[in-house]
């Protein structure tokens, strides 16, 4: 157990999209079927469960987060604030599946669901791997913000309206600015937007700070829309049909 908390690991270190990165994104992706089917299968007591359940454990694992940084002296102002999208997800994506906030769902569905997407793509662990507790923490941390997004989109009967989209890309700029200036105070790289990552991401395929934000900012547009598409499709189809029955 003092190895799996431990601050120094002395293990293999993470390798993207090696074997252990492969298995642990599987893992997600059956844990997160698993749940939707029984959350669509089940009753009204069976679906409260489940989103308590999800809750309890993003929360929990981000209290746990914090709790190993302080302990292990890692615990900085520059990193461990709450201000990176996918930590504002986590306590969004809790009280959505506590309160059923349909308010909340978008950000998380459409913001929240693609950013923690990317994550699971390039996690940044550093030398943290498998059996480590920070190994365990990042898959599960992100894997559950999709898989929260998913099961109220699948189970729950949510979806995202085109004004949900707009409302989305503005607060989402809004915030980003704020986090810009914090950053600028701090000394910190909350969202990435001050510097790119010592770790190797999708920032790497991009142009030197400050011409990647461009390139940023339009590939987290273009992720709300992908993750709006299919709603958009649905309606374009409902509207068909409506005026189809109008002229027939």
């Amino acid at each position: 157990m003092s190895e799996f908390f431990a601050a120094d690991f002395h293990g293999v270190p993470f390798q993207l999209f090696g074997p252990l990165h492969w298995s642990a994104l599987a893992f997600v992706a059956f844990f997160g079927a698993a749940i939707i089917v029984l959350g669509r299968r089940g009753g009204p007591r069976t679906r409260r469960a489940l989103r308590y359940s999800m809750a309890a454990l993003l929360w929990g694992n981000e209290i746990l987060w914090h709790w190993w940084h302080w302990r292990s002296g890692l615990w900085y102002l520059e990193t461990m604030l709450p201000f990176h999208l996918c930590t504002v997800m986590v306590w969004l994506g809790g009280w959505m599946l506590i309160r059923k906030d349909r308010r909340v769902y978008p950000f998380v569905y459409l913001l929240g669901a693609g950013g923690a997407l990317q994550t699971l793509a390039t996690p940044d662990l550093g030398a943290y791997s498998f059996p480590h507790y920070r190994f365990f923490a990042m898959f599960l941390s992100h894997g559950l913000i999709v898989i929260s997004a998913l099961y109220m989109t699948l189970v729950e009967g949510f979806r995202p309206q085109w004004q949900d989209v707009r409302r989305v890309i503005l607060w989402g700029n809004v915030y980003a600015v704020f986090v810009f200036f914090i950053n600028l105070q701090v000394g910190s790289n909350y969202l990435f937007i001050n510097r790119k990552l010592t770790t190797p991401s999708l920032l790497d395929l991009l142009p030197p700070w400050p011409w990647y934000l461009p390139y940023v900012e339009a590939l987290a547009v273009l992720n709300v829309l992908l993750f709006y598409a299919p709603f958009a499709r649905q309606d374009r189809f409902r509207r068909a049909q409506a005026l189809d029955a109008e002229n027939a």
